[in-house]
């Protein structure tokens, strides 16, 4: 009876076990949200625009009591089991509840929020938000003529501040691979950025689109999934909205780690999810991890592993702050503004930054000349030390094309003069260097001295007539401090500023004709908290939630974004002004380089990476910043070479020098008080060294050009990631120490001390070595390459043709120089590459259609040139010589034009034969492309074609007559 009676015991135990389970689970099931796709069961929701219909599994609210502090939890039993139901989650699932500042148990449950605190300060949040929390509840949506809009409200407030209660949401299907979200308060109007670019106005066929979405109604939330797979993109019912005055929150997962963008940031490429954050407001900060650097770009591409990708764009210029979580998920929280929201759906990568582009604008055309070796320092004190360096680099035959000043030349460090003893015949070297055929450029910071007497510095004085300064609360203009002492900032939002600005630019290039434009100083930079006069105090300058303590909120940076104007728009606002000014004054390309930026700064400008320390670290990490501004739209970019702050090393300058001769931008530049590091001052092997790679530069410039007219009128990325071309090889996908020149040129620089050995990867394909000829066929690996202190690896890859120059110590007579070609042939004996030429310095040459255009195509069984834009710049020019790499054979005989060449060699160990000749002039650019064609037929025996001897081959009529090669 005993034994019968335990066992009954238990029975009942079990029973009982089973039964709290089954009522648990109902309990999970009947809380959670759960959001059906229409790939797994289409009539339970509506795509493109409709609701989830989750019918017995609807998402519902707490029924929370709330009081002034918002949502506050059950208080029931009932209510408690759910809420341990839905706090049990994984850890790295957690979304931080407690982000505006550091909670206690009670007040994150007063919250509706989960408390578990775990082992260690860092990692994930121990106040969360449950699997189910109220939010917002989505009305039926509206079309109208761009889209369709529907209204949120949410019933209870939330425990933000001044919590805005009824949104409006408006959907814009932008195009196939576009979708535009906007989360707005429709009762207040709130600062939207307003950006260029050629958006689709037509609403796109959703037949074609890339994406279809789903809408969860209460709690409001979206899901944006690929048409072709059914991967989700973004999934926002992982965390709750939140939208109140001064705080706007939006969380996501991703379908992917592979994450990058979100600059300015000092970081690798792929950026780390495991509990991090970034902040993005712009300030003068040198580069440095773990702070929020010169610009802002609210841009990431994810990778999705399998060679697809996908962009997000948060257009919001307020401090805006990401956290990362290994889920993987992110987390936005901007301090005002709206939620504008783009989401790009490539699916290639390359295909990503395009639309990307489309939105905030395609890159500005650089003159050619800029791409040529610029030479600074802070500390060239007069005109005569000037000279003396712009001679003593040619006295070296160091290719150097522009000569700059810092800020040494002012008068008194004020903008718009120089120094009448020091720099007394300023306008004077400025001619001398344009008569060598160098350009100069002078650094002009946008802000302007305050203390002057009455009617001794102009630009203040009509800038007071003309009320272009920024004003304080009280009406008074807003007085900081910067390099002249106290100073007065305009606001380039007004469009009397940017006439004024334009007027003291064109009074002073009259005086000085300056050739370019150096931006410093512009987040804008402030040496007080605020102003001369300190900050006021008030709910402006104290907001509930302030980005991490990285954004130095009590500067002068934050402050006059709200008495004044949105900060971070003004940046392409300052350099649109300078821009402009260049073009009415000059009459010919701009060239402005920036310090700040944000999305849509390519249109008008170059950026370099600030003032990085002359370390290795810095070194390596320039690849990732370079990288990173290539995605933002930013092709023209740089950073210092040989560093700015510090002293550099023999070793270490050589290195920089042969990295930075593959920046879209090279420049040399140096702090005042450091050692010098132009380049002649070292040893003859250094020297010879950076020479080397200077000349290399130099005979590379036609076809970075050519990369840079695909930037402005394709929006293709000239500095190009690895993952950007090879985006299903698992490799490439996270490399970040080597990069491309647009599809052709795969650079691997030294980055280490002392080394001279390099582990680089080559991915899938032929490569062919640049400075001994050898060549490669792999299927993707690393290997141990040789890198003696003059070399630096460079890599042509199979089927691409590099038109290239015979270098010169300037690009004035570099591009009077020969051409030549390095044909790079595939396995099966194809090739490709094209060439943009114009003056190299007017305006708005490819959209006038003054230039010449030619490509290149070799081929197995024939050789054809598509058709040709012709305007003469290519008259007079010679073809001096080509190198075709992967020949099979060696040839008996080249021809060209018909006439044999003597000049020519072959190499069977490399399988690459060179030719030189001087005769071939490029004649409306026929010549050209007729003697590529011979040439190529009479090194390979391809294959279609009647052969006569061993390694020739002739055509059967296939470029007779001349005019049929034009089509």
């Amino acid at each position: 009876m005993g034994q019968l009676s335990s066992f009954t015991v238990v029975v009942l135990l079990l029973a009982f076990v089973f039964s709290t389970c089954v009522h648990m689970n109902h309990l999970y099931n009947h809380e959670a949200t759960l959001v059906r796709s229409d790939y797994d069961e289409p009539n339970k929701t509506k795509v493109h625009g409709g609701l989830v219909d989750n019918n017995d599994n609807t998402a519902k609210p707490h029924s929370n009591s709330v009081g002034t502090g918002g949502v506050r939890p059950e208080n029931s039993q009932d209510g408690d089991v759910s809420r341990d139901i839905k706090c049990t989650m994984a850890p790295e699932s957690r979304f931080d509840c407690a982000k505006d500042r550091l909670l206690s148990q009670r007040e994150c449950e007063e919250r509706g929020c989960c408390y578990a605190p775990l082992p260690g300060a860092e990692g994930p949040p121990w106040c969360f938000y449950p699997s189910v929390y109220p939010g917002y509840k989505m009305g039926p949506f509206t079309p109208t003529t761009r889209g369709q809009t529907a209204t949120l409200t949410r019933a209870t407030p939330s425990y933000l501040p001044r919590d805005i209660s009824t949104l409006h949401l408006e959907v814009i299907e932008e195009a196939a691979g576009c979708l535009h979200l906007t989360l707005k308060d429709p009762s207040s109007q709130r600062y939207e950025v307003k950006l260029p670019g050629d958006v689709p106005q037509k609403k796109a066929d959703t037949l074609d689109a890339l994406y279809t979405t789903e809408y969860q109604s209460d709690p409001f939330g979206f899901i944006v999934r690929r048409k072709s797979n059914g991967r989700v993109i973004m999934n926002t019912t992982v965390a709750p909205l939140l939208f109140a005055d001064q705080y706007l929150q939006l969380s996501t997962s991703l379908a992917s780690s592979l994450v990058s963008g979100l600059g300015e940031h000092y970081t690798s490429l792929l950026l780390d999810l495991n509990w991090t954050s970034l902040t993005l407001w712009n300030r003068d900060m040198a580069p440095h991890a773990d702070a929020n650097l010169y610009g802002s770009h609210p841009f990431y591409i994810v990778q999705e592993e399998d060679g697809l990708a996908h962009g997000v764009f948060l257009l919001n210029s307020n401090a805006v702050e990401v956290m990362f979580q290994p889920t993987p998920a992110l987390t936005w929280v901007a301090i005002g503004g709206i939620l504008d929201l783009y989401v790009f759906m490539g699916p290639d990568p390359q295909s990503v930054t395009r639309q990307y582009l489309q939105v905030i604008g395609y890159p500005m055309m650089p003159p050619y000349w800029s791409l040529g070796f610029h030479l600074c320092r802070w500390g060239y004190t007069t005109t005569n030390t000037t000279r003396r360096v712009a001679q003593r680099m040619h006295n070296a035959k160091f290719p150097l094309d522009v000569q700059w000043n810092d800020l040494d030349y002012a008068n008194k460090r004020r903008v718009f003069t120089f120094d009448p003893w020091r720099f007394g015949d300023l306008p004077e070297m400025v001619e001398e260097f344009h008569k060598r055929g160098m350009k100069y450029i002078l650094i002009l910071d946008p802000g302007i001295s305050s203390t002057s007497p009455p009617g001794t510095y102009p630009p203040f004085d009509d800038g007071l007539k003309r009320d272009v300064f920024i004003k304080n609360a009280t009406g008074h203009i807003l007085i900081g401090k910067v390099w002249p002492g106290p100073t007065a900032f305009p606001d380039f939002t007004n469009p009397e500023t940017r006439q004024w600005w334009e007027d003291c630019i064109r009074d002073f290039h009259s005086k000085v004709p300056v050739d370019g434009l150096w931006i410093d100083m512009n987040e804008p930079a402030n040496f007080v908290q605020g102003s001369v006069e300190g900050c006021p105090d008030g709910d402006l300058e104290h907001p509930p939630y302030t980005p991490s303590e990285h954004i130095n909120i009590i500067r002068f940076t934050f402050l006059i974004s709200f008495y004044t104007f949105n900060k971070n728009i003004n940046v392409p606002k300052t350099l649109h002004a300078h821009k402009n000014a260049l073009m009415k004054v000059r009459g010919k390309r701009p060239f402005v380089l920036s310090r700040s930026s944000f999305s849509s700064i390519g249109r008008f400008s170059g950026v370099w990476t600030g003032d990085v320390r002359s370390d290795w670290e810095q070194l390596r990490y320039s690849i990732p910043a370079v990288l990173q501004f290539s995605l933002f739209g930013v092709p023209l970019v740089g950073a210092d070479i040989c560093g700015f702050g510090g002293n550099t090393t023999e070793e270490l300058c050589v290195r920089w020098m042969q990295l930075g001769a593959f920046y879209p931008f090279m420049r040399n530049h140096n702090d005042q008080q450091n050692a010098p590091q132009e380049p002649y001052i070292f040893g003859q092997k250094a020297q010879a060294a950076m020479r080397s790679a200077l000349n290399l530069r130099y005979s590379l410039l036609p076809f970075l050009y050519t990369l840079l007219h695909h930037a402005h009128t394709a929006a293709d990325t000239v500095a190009r990631p690895l993952f950007m071309e090879f985006p299903t090889d698992p490799n490439s996908q996270t490399i970040d120490r080597q990069f491309l020149w647009g599809s052709s040129l795969l650079i691997s620089p030294v980055l280490e001390q002392g080394a001279e050995e390099l582990a680089a990867y080559l991915p899938p394909g032929t490569w062919y070595s640049m400075h001994n000829v050898s060549y490669l066929t792999i299927k993707g690996q690393y290997l141990l390459l040789p890198a003696p202190l003059d070399i630096i690896n460079v890599h042509v890859r199979e089927g691409h043709i590099i038109p290239q120059q015979e270098p010169a110590l300037m690009t004035t007579a570099s591009r009077r120089n020969p051409f030549f070609l390095t044909v790079a042939l595939s396995a099966g004996g194809w090739a490709r590459g094209d060439l943009f030429w114009d003056d190299g310095d007017s305006l708005d040459t490819f959209e006038m259609g003054n230039y010449c255009y030619v490509i290149f195509i070799a081929g197995q069984s024939q050789v054809v040139s598509d058709p040709l834009r012709l305007n003469g710049a290519l008259d007079g020019l010679v073809l001096g010589g080509l190198q075709v790499f992967g020949v099979p054979s060696p040839p008996l005989y080249v021809l060209a034009n018909g006439d044999k060449v003597r000049d020519f060699t072959y190499r069977s160990d490399t399988k690459v034969s060179s030719t030189l000749m001087s005769f071939c002039r490029f004649v409306s650019c026929v010549c050209l492309q007729f003697l590529l064609i011979m040439l190529l037929l009479c090194l390979s025996p391809l294959s279609g074609l009647d052969s006569d001897q061993p390694g020739f081959a002739h055509v059967r009529g296939v470029y007779s007559p001349m005019g049929s090669l034009m089509h």
